[in-house]
């Protein structure tokens, strides 16, 4: 029975969420979970270039795993012959601007899953499990969306997000160095869950946002990055009409940019930096791991703040 009176809650919007048909859990590395589990996979073949955390459920679960390269467009290089009826194949969608690639891989790739943490707003394919990770688009902490035509045979517990706030309240009292401690505490507390639904919180927050006006944002400043660092920038980014990225991916070789743009308070990713102790040197995998800058464009950063990080890059 729900409460009637008494004290106020957090004060929310109440909009539709950009995925309303899919199930709601409670991270991105336990959507893969569900979806090994209910289709009884016993192999996954996975890029080298991707989020360390999705090892998680796979040693929890013993499945065999063998890594693959990608190109410079980051298509696999893979031979799609190899994957058996208990095998599945995982793509990530980088930044959120590999819609071409995924579309290949969904007519010539048997049992594919789709990593979309890093695209959020792209549309999942019928008949194709997709997952979603919204907390890297927007200041929420946790979740996951997840879209699989096979469903798991138990009831999930409805998982609790209340003691994860901390970092995205801190951030706006005090700043991001007053929560980044609290921010990475939070990331530790989202290892080794167990699967459960979405809590209440985290869809209420996800049922307060502008989709389409951070969608906007995001596009805006993309381009207007790309429009000044393209000549700069050693890969050719083309984005589709579709597409709403989560960062402007930046190949330099500048010796101490990194060092540079953090002592200006832009703080950049550097992902998946455990590919750097699994492949060699001369790999794509590797330089990418180590000469990616995955510059800020999300909707709070304004014109001014991309004109700050232009002036760096091209000083």
């Amino acid at each position: 029975m729900s409460s009637i009176g008494g004290y106020f809650e957090l004060e929310l919007g109440r909009t539709e969420e950009f995925h309303p048909k899919a199930i709601k859990l409670n991270a991105g590395r336990n959507a893969l979970e569900y979806i090994l589990l209910a289709k009884l996979y016993k192999k996954i073949y996975m890029p080298y270039f991707t989020c360390d955390v999705l090892l998680e459920p796979i040693r929890k679960l013993h499945i065999n795993v063998e890594f693959y390269f990608i190109d410079e467009q980051f298509e696999p290089l893979f031979d799609f012959n190899m994957v058996k009826k208990n095998e599945c194949f995982l793509y990530t969608n980088y930044f959120g601007l590999h819609t071409r690639n995924v579309t290949k891989l969904t007519s010539k790739c048997p049992n594919l899953i789709i990593d979309n943490a890093q695209s959020f707003y792209s549309k999942a394919i019928e008949g194709i499990d997709t997952f979603y990770s919204p907390r890297k688009f927007f200041g929420i902490p946790d979740g996951a969306y997840l879209y699989t035509n096979q469903k798991l045979n138990k009831t999930l517990e409805v998982d609790t997000s209340f003691e994860r706030f901390e970092h995205l309240l801190r951030r706006i009292d005090e700043s991001a160095e007053g929560g980044y401690s609290f921010f990475s505490k939070n990331d530790k507390l989202l290892n080794n869950n167990p699967i459960k639904q979405m809590s209440q919180l985290t869809n209420r927050l996800l049922c307060s946002i502008d989709y389409y006006d951070i969608s906007q944002k995001r596009k805006e400043n993309f381009n207007y990055l790309h429009q000044a660092l393209s000549h700069h920038n050693k890969i050719k980014w083309q984005i589709e009409k579709e597409e709403t990225p989560m960062v402007y991916p930046f190949y330099s070789e500048k010796e101490n940019l990194r060092t540079t743009l953090i002592n200006n308070k832009i703080y950049i990713a550097q992902y998946w930096t455990s590919v750097i102790e699994l492949v060699k040197k001369n790999t794509i995998e590797y330089n990418y791991s180590v000469n990616l800058f995955h510059l800020p464009i999300d909707q709070r950063v304004t014109k001014l703040e991309l004109d700050k990080i232009i002036k760096i890059i091209e000083s």
